[in-house]
């Protein structure tokens, strides 16, 4: 599965039980497929109430490789993961 570069891939579900993996000390960015995901807006509203400097990427994750940023499959840096590059 394609992940932001160094990002650390945590699921919505599992997000309250994985918090430490978190680091309290830096912004938390959190994101998914798209823009119209609801997913990241609730992971960040998540975070923020456990006091964690927390937003989320209005885009998603394709647009976010578009745009020229790295993106990592399995551990494999890749310029671009999405099928039009």
């Amino acid at each position: 599965m394609a992940h932001v570069a160094g990002a650390v891939s945590i699921p919505l579900a599992e997000l309250e039980q994985r918090l430490r993996e978190l680091p309290r000390e830096r912004e938390v960015v959190a994101y998914c497929r798209g823009p119209y995901c609801a997913f990241a807006p609730e992971a960040a509203r998540t975070l923020r109430k456990r006091g964690y400097s927390a937003r989320y990427l209005s885009d998603g994750l394709p647009e976010w490789a578009d745009a020229g940023n790295g993106v990592e499959s399995d551990g494999v840096r890749a310029d671009h993961l999405t099928d039009n590059h």
